[in-house]
């Protein structure tokens, strides 16, 4: 049975319309970003093959564009436009900091560097450069390393702070193992940092490790 031949109340987009987009389950969220199903299949039981397909929606989003491709009813056109829809959702949350001081919405800080670091692989070092007022200058991401660990190289970093005029930072690596507890090497590269930034009067405010759903702030620890 097409959708159009379901009951208003239960098709996905008259759903989010009149129960707001919460009320969605994740295959009637991907139903209405699919629009069409296929032959013999509505769109919601194509979104319910895909998730089953990739095992969740969190796998079928960090998916590969060839590994998007070979899945049934997918394509280059719709991994494009994907892209589109994660790459607004992650600028939404930037503009959310730019608009004021980052410190004042640390869950809004957390939230976007979750959406940039979270699903790599392997470790990533980041920088979120800040202004006098605690406003966001730059995202950047400094360092790429293995699974096991980034080298960070202060010279870098305080070249970097010099580049955007930087007052303040709040530093960020991800964790892949999807643990966000801090290690010892990690408080010894926050201390190595606020001495060499200290020299060109940049104030280190924290640093995030980022985990699977997690983030833990060193300075609320107070391992900083």
């Amino acid at each position: 049975m097409a959708i159009t031949d379901w009951p208003a109340d239960e098709r996905p987009r008259e759903k989010l319309l009149k129960q707001g987009v919460v009320s969605l389950s994740d295959a009637e969220l991907l139903a209405i970003f699919l629009r069409t199903g296929v032959r013999g299949k509505s769109a919601v039981d194509l979104a319910r093959d895909l998730l089953n397909h990739f095992g969740s929606l969190r796998e079928l989003l960090n998916a590969s564009n060839t590994e998007f491709c070979t899945a049934k009813g997918l394509g280059d056109a719709k991994f494009a436009l994907l892209q589109a829809v994660l790459e607004m959702a992650r600028r939404h949350l930037l503009e959310t900091l730019q608009r004021g001081d980052a410190l004042s919405s640390p869950q809004a800080a957390y939230a976007y560097l979750s959406s940039k670091l979270r699903d790599h692989k392997h470790e990533v070092f980041a920088c979120l450069w800040l202004d006098s007022q605690n406003r966001v200058l730059k995202f950047e991401e400094l360092f790429h390393g293995s699974i096991d660990g980034a080298s960070v190289y202060s010279r870098e970093v305080v070249k970097a702070a010099l580049q955007y005029n930087a007052a303040a930072v709040i530093l960020a690596h991800n964790h892949p193992s999807g643990i966000a507890e801090p290690s010892q090497s990690d408080q010894r590269i926050t201390q190595r940092l606020q001495k060499a930034l200290e020299l060109v009067d940049v104030r280190v405010l924290d640093h995030i490790v980022i985990g699977d759903g997690q983030q833990v702030s060193l300075a609320q620890r107070g391992m900083m």
